[in-house]
């Protein structure tokens, strides 16, 4: 059974769910242009690498110090913690290596000219790291979209995520332009050339996933992708159904139109099992 929603389901932006749907995107964008490429071109997954530290943990006690300890010569005698005349040695059990902090692969498309393997286009689907402001992730993101921009390459940018920093190439002032109401997804098509040009569209809530046309070289057909069909086979294959509360808020939430919107297609859809049909 597809997702209720005839487009981006919002549900699925949730932390627990999106890894899996990012890689699953990916996979079902590189069958879909194998079979559809033409000759000398192919579509494959790599992977970029960065290092997070951003995931820190906080002790459960922590034991402080002034910059300028303040010391008393008066006892303290409104009781404490009583001093061992015996304390247990502690024994020496050896030395532990360093913490090493945690490197994460983030995959994306590429397609090659199979003469020499050039990139000719790359496709990324923004993760949650890649808008994080000040992140590792945002930032090896920012650092590839700038290397594929230097070197001729064309982008094709997906952003299926409402919250976090404004991350693809499209201005996103510009991108208000396009519709009216928010800007709850969008794809930035970058054409490389003297001068990058840039394409965007904007997916709202209540429209399905539109055709997508993906720039190859110059004299060379743009090639034409249906997003739609791929995320419901996504939402199918991944069990997102199983996965999702339908009855709580989504994250990040929506807006109160947005919500009553929302709550009207999810009733429609339960109406018939509730009348056992």
């Amino acid at each position: 059974m597809p997702s209720p929603f005839p487009g981006m389901d919002p549900w699925l932006e949730d932390p627990n769910v999106f890894p899996d749907l990012h890689d699953t995107m990916i996979v079902y964008l590189k069958e879909a242009l194998n079979t559809t490429l033409p000759p000398g071109y192919f579509a494959a997954i790599t992977t970029i690498v960065w290092v997070d530290d951003t995931h820190r943990s906080q002790p459960d006690v922590s034991v402080m110090a002034r910059s300028r300890p303040v010391r008393s010569s008066r006892p303290d005698r409104r009781g404490g913690v009583a001093i061992l005349e015996n304390p247990t040695r502690l024994q020496l059990l050896g030395t532990r290596p360093a913490i090493e902090a945690e490197t994460v692969e983030e995959k994306y498309l590429e397609i090659r000219s199979a003469d020499g393997e050039r990139i000719v286009t790359a496709i990324e689907i923004l993760s949650r790291s890649n808008k994080l402001a000040g992140s590792a992730g945002r930032r090896a993101y920012l650092d590839k979209q700038q290397e594929f921009s230097l070197g001729g390459v064309n982008t094709v940018e997906f952003d299926f995520l409402r919250a976090g920093t404004h991350t693809t190439a499209a201005p996103r002032p510009r991108l208000a332009l396009l519709r009216d109401g928010p800007v709850h997804y969008h794809v930035c098509v970058t054409e490389a050339g003297e001068v990058d040009r840039l394409f965007g569209a904007v997916f709202p809530l209540h429209e399905p996933l539109p055709e997508i046309e993906i720039p190859l070289e110059p004299g060379v057909p743009r090639l034409v992708i249906v997003l739609q069909p791929l995320l419901d086979r996504a939402y199918d294959g991944g069990r997102y159904s199983m996965r999702t509360d339908y009855t709580r808020p989504c994250t990040p939430p929506l807006s109160p139109e947005e919500q009553a919107w929302a709550d009207g297609i999810l009733r429609a859809r339960t109406a018939p099992d509730a009348e056992g049909r």
